[in-house]
């Protein structure tokens, strides 16, 4: 099993079926997450920091969907790019649940090390999130 094995069966065996349980299977307990915002320190949020990221999110998208599109591997490293499908259930950023659904893309880079994801980079396209959810950053020109 390689390390593109532990992404899909993250994504398939617990986020997907929304089984937080499963995490410790897939992720390191020292867990570091690097946010999309360039320049941003990583934070260390370990395992309980991610299970509970994970159980607010799924509370803002209850049905949750991602597809993989893509993924490459090179030694420990793991790129991917994913698009995620929800309905809008819950308050996301200030923005009261809308019953939207929505449809957004991202790449994510993960440092795998003995089966477990120790790095995670994150990098999606959270303004056309936002857009669909009625909330519009870049103004329109004119």
């Amino acid at each position: 099993m390689g390390n593109k094995d532990v992404v899909r069966r993250l994504v398939d065996e617990c986020v997907n079926p929304h089984r937080a349980d499963r995490l410790p299977q897939f992720v390191g307990g020292d867990l570091r997450m690097h946010p999309g915002t360039p320049g941003a320190a990583p934070d260390k949020v370990g395992l309980d920091g991610l299970r509970t990221a994970f159980d607010r999110f799924r509370t803002t998208f209850p049905d949750l969907h991602i597809t993989l599109e893509e993924m490459v591997e090179d030694g420990e490293l793991v790129a991917c790019r994913w698009t995620a499908t929800g309905t809008h259930s819950g308050e996301l950023a200030g923005i009261a649940p809308t019953g939207t659904a929505v449809r957004w893309s991202g790449t994510d880079m993960y440092r795998i090390v003995d089966r477990r994801i120790v790095e995670w980079w994150r990098n999606d396209d959270f303004v056309w999130l936002l857009h669909q959810l009625g909330r519009d950053l870049i103004p329109s020109p004119g």
